[in-house]
């Protein structure tokens, strides 16, 4: 498994920004007020990236240490597969809220705009915890030796010059 791409949350947050400020754009345009996140978003937020880090942090030290029993590796699977997600979910709305804050700057009178700012650093705070979650999840051997990200023993009928055996006559 391959770590999130960082430009992929970069081009989540942009679309996210896009969306933000064109929602909020629309809303005023219509008469209506502006879009404005609760206090809650930003809590259930930061509960989020504490409980996603909270679930990678015994496969770290199962992967990092030799005496702790061997982790799952579904549950790894998991709670990285959780962590990408929450990755992703994390960018969006770091945009968003980027995106509403840009354009009630852009306003001649600027509303309160406290919770969306919460809203936004709580969403950048899920993004990085979740990114550091899901590098927990991986293997310590993984490194530039190894592209692929493969550590395990190679199948082998993985190669094709290698020669089939007698119990596979058909091919």
């Amino acid at each position: 498994m391959k770590r999130i791409s960082p430009v992929l949350l970069s081009v989540l947050a942009l679309a996210g920004a896009a969306a933000g400020f064109l929602l909020d754009h629309a809303m005023t345009t219509a008469g209506r007020a502006t879009f404005t996140p609760s206090i809650l978003l930003s809590i259930f937020l930061v509960l989020l990236a504490l409980a996603v880090l909270a679930l990678a942090w015994p496969i770290r030290r199962s992967t990092r240490s030799a005496e702790r029993p061997p982790v799952n590796p579904f549950r790894a699977l998991r709670i990285a597969m959780l962590a990408r997600a929450s990755s992703l979910v994390g960018a969006v709305i770091t945009g968003f809220g980027i995106g509403l804050i840009a354009y009630l700057l852009s306003r001649p009178i600027t509303p309160p705009i406290g919770s969306i700012i919460a809203t936004t650093v709580a969403a950048l705070v899920l993004t990085i915890a979740a990114v550091i979650a899901e590098s927990f999840c991986l293997l310590p051997g993984n490194g530039p030796h190894d592209p692929d990200g493969l550590t395990g023993p190679r199948l082998e009928d993985d190669d094709d010059d290698q020669s089939r055996t007698a119990a596979d006559p058909g091919h």
